[in-house]
């Protein structure tokens, strides 16, 4: 009951104000001057709560710019000089205009998406990997540590020379087998060799 009886208090206050100031003699409010009563360089907590932090000071130096109802005097001028500049235009001219920074705008705002798509787009392509790094560490692993690697090696690997190249194991074994020859079996190994030379002039005739 007492909060329906405050509202009913207020409810009637609002209604009279309303039809006061609806009245045909009450004067018009922004016809009307705001004074302010007081001015303080200090810091005012309850200014900057109801401004949202914009004017943390009322003081001497904002009051001119915050109870301003008029713009400046150039400014002034300047918007008189474009009502003039827009009342000589033709209709015709004017929608001219309009469609041509429309159509300027709607470019702008078409370049711009663009813009944003390929931005977004690029970065995507920037962010997106082109590695597995589970892989890029198990190699680094492997090549600096030998982590992972076999200690065994591949059948055949100790005998492929022999195997594979049957002409290099005589070599290498009529090589072993020269150098185990001693120097005192030099008459015995002249012995052939003289007979091989001895056979190629046999088998050429008419040479002595």
């Amino acid at each position: 009951p007492s909060v329906l009886d405050s509202f009913a208090l207020l409810s009637g206050q609002l209604n009279t104000l309303n039809k006061v100031l609806k009245h045909e003699k009450t004067p018009l409010l922004r016809n009307q001057v705001i004074i302010p009563l007081v001015l303080s360089p200090d810091r005012d907590e309850e200014i900057m709560r109801q401004t949202e932090g914009r004017v943390p000071v009322f003081s001497h130096e904002v009051v001119p710019d915050h109870l301003r109802t008029k713009p400046d005097p150039e400014v002034e001028e300047q918007e008189k000089q474009l009502i003039t500049d827009a009342a000589r235009i033709s209709p015709d001219v004017a929608q001219k205009q309009i469609q041509s920074l429309n159509k300027m705008c709607s470019n702008l705002l078409e370049k711009i998406s663009k813009e944003e798509r390929e931005s977004e787009s690029g970065g995507l392509r920037q962010n997106k990997q082109t590695f597995n790094p589970a892989d890029t560490n198990a190699l680094v692993a492997a090549v600096a540590f030998g982590k992972g690697l076999s200690n065994r090696r591949p059948p055949g690997s100790g005998g492929s020379v022999q195997s594979s190249q049957p002409g290099a194991g005589a070599i290498i074994a009529g090589a072993s087998g020269m150098q185990q020859v001693p120097m005192s079996g030099a008459p015995a190994q002249q012995q052939p060799l003289l007979a091989g030379v001895q056979m190629a002039q046999a088998g050429q005739p008419g040479k002595k």
